[in-house]
């Protein structure tokens, strides 16, 4: 295993603490979360991302917000977490995340990880932008 890899590390945020900062960098209200598991990710002690799995519904659909300040939280490692967290874990048939219509890094990396867009939310956020509504599916999921 390299340095880089070896240099990250996965935990449960069991306090609340980081389902707050996500909400916080994404300018969010963190009442909204209600009952959900959230993941850390951190490079050396530095938290740089944030996965909230809420709206689960085991056996069937999970709902994902994600909020980063590093790019390089997006790894094979990370990312086989999230997804067995979902799809084994869970049980989940399918999870779900929305992406506003101007956010294009965020549309790129959701498309290249194997979502697809199946919506589209007319004046959805707070300050009227539109959201993509995407989709994976159990069986699409190459990350498991």
């Amino acid at each position: 295993m390299n340095r880089e890899a070896e240099s990250f590390r996965i935990t449960a945020d069991t306090d609340g603490s980081v389902a707050k900062w996500v909400c916080a960098g994404l300018n969010e209200d963190a009442d909204w979360v209600g009952s959900c598991v959230t993941m850390a990710v951190y490079r050396g002690s530095k938290l740089i991302a944030g996965i909230i799995f809420n709206d689960i519904r085991p056996g069937r659909d999970v709902w994902l917000t994600i909020y980063s300040t590093d790019k390089r939280w997006c790894s094979r490692r990370i990312l086989r977490c999230i997804f067995s967290l979902v799809f084994d874990e869970m049980a989940c048939h399918r999870a779900s995340l929305f992406v506003s219509k101007g956010n294009r890094p965020s549309i790129k990396l959701v498309e290249g990880l194997g979502f697809v867009r199946e919506g589209l939310l007319r004046q959805y956020r707070d300050n009227g932008d539109d959201c993509y509504v995407y989709g994976m599916l159990k069986n699409e999921c190459k990350w498991r």
